[in-house]
């Protein structure tokens, strides 16, 4: 029976595809539904209006604001008065701090002359300023805070011996350099 139904269809398809609904018939329809579909339509189209898009907007911008003020205020929170906990270490750390910062600038004089080095000797310094960052985020939730900050402390003159180390290696280098062009001017 299925057969003679889809036969008959194929043999007749013309007189089916011949008819198509009108260009208003949406229209018709929507004429006959009940007025709570028109409110609903009217809703929806203001849904993704100017008003309502700045207003979630402005919701984000305020939520973003309150997560972001809230990071800065638990950053601060999480600061450590180093004088609080040892005063004669606070003072080396900055003097370390300042001292190392005053050879890595006279370090990177050597950037251009010879990088190969200079990356060589930045590689040494990172890896021990990781091991002094490690430290310092361990130090505000450490329950021997001295114990710590000692081993920062440590750590910072650790890099100022090596950092001296390298710079008298440049030194000695940029000697022999100096050396060798004498003695050719000299011949």
């Amino acid at each position: 029976m299925s057969k003679r139904l889809e036969d008959f269809i194929e043999m007749n398809r013309d007189q089916f595809d011949d008819l198509e609904p009108s260009a208003d018939l949406w229209a018709k329809i929507e004429q006959h539904l009940p007025a709570h579909h028109a409110e609903l339509k009217i809703r929806e189209a203001k849904t993704f209006s100017l008003g309502f898009v700045m207003r979630v907007a402005a919701a984000v911008i305020v939520v973003m604001g309150i997560g972001f003020a809230t990071y800065l205020h638990s950053q601060r929170k999480q600061g450590v008065d180093l004088a609080a906990i040892n005063p004669i270490y606070a003072q080396q750390q900055v003097e370390y701090t300042s001292m190392i910062e005053s050879q890595r600038t006279e370090l990177k004089s050597i950037a251009k002359t010879d990088p190969q080095l200079y990356q060589e000797f930045s590689t040494e310094i990172a890896k021990m300023d990781s091991t002094y960052n490690k430290l310092k985020s361990e130090l505000p939730t450490s329950p021997n805070q001295e114990r710590i900050l000692h081993a920062m402390i440590r750590n910072l003159q650790i890099q100022t011996e090596v950092l001296n180390q390298q710079l008298n290696v440049i030194e000695q280098f940029n000697k022999m350099k100096e050396d060798q062009k004498n003695e050719t001017k000299s011949i």
